[in-house]
């Protein structure tokens, strides 16, 4: 008998296009001799979809075995979808609600990584708007210009910018504010080699299987990877990136430690930046925000070392069928 796999994409947050496209990618390579898949839209209103009619989330819940969540952003990483899958008794892939908001939150997890003993960039947390002329003054005083200027808690670059100045930086704050931002970022620009490493759990007998150390280039003229960059596919990847051997070990550690620390399950992605001075953590992706279409990070990480995308995902399911 078929296992019955339930695609969980869209969402109404920010991130609901690129939901689509991991989410296309699942039900295109997944196993069709093992599973049925079911493609579980759910809209930019967040009414459920099966087979293209709407559906009660319960109902659709009980015809599932396991689900995949390639929910991109605050609708698959704020823990709602979790705790009712939960609720249900539906086995799923990725994180519980707990560690996929200790992930989406930038301040926690840079005070979870500063308590591993790893460098992270200075910054500022703005959590109230009223507070935003005042803590604009303290970065100005404070922080080299220019600086990042981010949401604390949205992914894939949305809403991140470079600002320089006291009127540049608090229009910045403002305009997050402004778009519905829970609180923001503003964090010293940290310059070196960008680079980003994927875990993966129990894969080829290890608990925590890194993935090879891809190198991230931006292009010349932003200097950084903004959204814009990530959607245009402008920025260089290279996998595995121009690291020493050192330097690599040293960042597959650190990744596999914020994996644990950040209590990340079965697969999660984490950022960082190589300096001179040392490697910067900048933030983990939880499983719900790593990207999974054919043109993201981690399915390359995946083509390097040889594992087939159709073969991770069974072993995603069998991950989330065990738990």
């Amino acid at each position: 008998m078929q296992t019955i796999v339930g695609v969980l994409r869209g969402g109404t947050g920010r991130e609901h296009d690129a939901s689509l496209q991991s989410g296309a990618a699942i039900l295109a390579r997944l196993p069709e001799e093992r599973y049925l898949a079911r493609d579980i839209y759910i809209d930019r209103q967040g009414v459920w979809h099966d087979r293209g009619r709407p559906i009660p989330p319960e109902r659709i819940l009980r015809q599932i075995d396991v689900a995949l969540l390639p929910l991109h952003g605050e609708f698959g990483e704020r823990g709602e979808v979790q705790r009712l899958l939960r609720r249900f008794g539906v086995p799923y892939s990725g994180a519980e609600a707990y560690g996929t908001n200790l992930a989406r939150h930038k301040v926690i997890a840079k005070a979870k990584a500063r308590g591993e003993g790893f460098l992270t960039p200075d910054f500022y947390y703005i959590e109230r708007r009223e507070d935003a002329e005042r803590q604009a003054h303290d970065v100005i005083r404070t922080l080299e210009q220019p600086v990042f200027v981010k949401p604390a808690s949205w992914g894939s670059s949305i809403g991140v910018s470079l600002a320089g100045g006291y009127v540049a930086v608090l229009a910045a704050i403002e305009k997050l504010f402004a778009e519905g931002a829970e609180g923001v970022l503003v964090e010293e620009r940290i310059r070196g080699r960008e680079a980003t490493v994927g875990i993966v759990e129990d894969l080829r007998g290890e608990r925590l299987y890194s993935l090879p150390v891809i190198e991230i280039i931006p292009p010349a003229e932003t200097g950084y990877v903004s959204a814009h960059v990530r959607r245009s596919g402008e920025a260089r990847e290279i996998c595995p990136g121009h690291f020493t051997r050192a330097e690599a070990e040293d960042l597959q550690y650190m990744a596999k430690a914020m994996h644990r620390v950040l209590e990340q399950r079965h697969y999660s992605r984490s950022d960082f930046m190589v300096t001179p001075k040392g490697i910067y953590f900048l933030e983990v992706n939880s499983a719900a925000g790593v990207g999974l279409d054919e043109e993201s990070l981690l399915p390359k990480a995946l083509a390097a070392v040889g594992v087939d995308f159709s073969d991770f995902l069974s072993h995603l399911v069998n991950l989330a069928l065990s738990r």
